[in-house]
């Protein structure tokens, strides 16, 4: 292959959209407030038993992104789909922070917020969704969730040739941290406990850090 001139490489850079180097899979989720009688709550869904991933477990509104689609788009689509409420009921404020996961996955998280009134005439999407719950946004800023911590470590292929790698003695492959962090919302309506675990409990963290910092 021919190499190509400076300016015709310098071109290319500037028009290149960064991008993290890997294969990754990219989903986008809703973190959705609502507000209701003067205070603010947080929606939460519970998962679908039928679900193949996860299935009965707490989750924001949200999926995987489609090709040619804005993770904005993605968040407003599924939050949609999922809660049966009309585009027009949802506003969507910005992006959050963003999840990059151990097992190669990239969530981005938008705050939005969904009408009370639309609500009240959802009709969730019985194939994803079994129902959704509120909690109170000051119950979420008054308790931190228990957080644990695993140690996340590389397995390198059997057929790695270390040798060449690290001539002068074994490598000491690097490891990391994943932590698990667990809400548990003593849920009166329903009179058990609601456990928001793992990546949502991540982003419901992040999300209250945000706010702790209003003045």
């Amino acid at each position: 292959m021919k190499t190509p001139c400076l300016e015709a490489i310098k071109k290319t850079a500037r028009e290149h959209v960064s991008g993290p180097i890997g294969t990754w899979q990219y989903c986008s989720v809703l973190l959705p407030l609502v507000e209701r009688d003067g205070l603010l709550y947080v929606l939460y869904e519970l998962r679908s038993s039928e679900m193949e991933t996860q299935p009965g477990e707490v989750s924001f509104p949200g999926g995987r992104i489609e090709d040619g689609e804005a993770p904005r788009e993605t968040a407003l689509r599924e939050t949609v789909e999922e809660l049966g409420v009309p585009s027009g009921a949802v506003e969507i404020v910005s992006e959050l922070d963003r999840l990059v996961t151990y097992s190669n996955l990239i969530v981005h998280c938008f705050l939005g917020i969904i009408d009370a009134s639309a609500l009240e005439k959802a009709s969730v999407n019985a194939a994803e969704v079994e129902e959704f719950f509120l909690v109170p946004l000051g119950w979420l800023l008054e308790n931190d969730p228990e957080v644990y911590t695993s140690r996340v470590a590389l397995e390198p292929a059997v057929n790695l040739p270390v040798e060449k790698l690290a001539p002068h003695g074994g490598y000491r492959w690097r490891s990391g941290t994943h932590t698990v962090p667990i809400y548990t919302w003593p849920d009166s309506v329903r009179g058990a406990d609601r456990i928001i675990w793992g990546m949502t409990a991540k982003l419901t963290m992040a999300f209250v850090s945000l706010v702790r910092g209003v003045n």
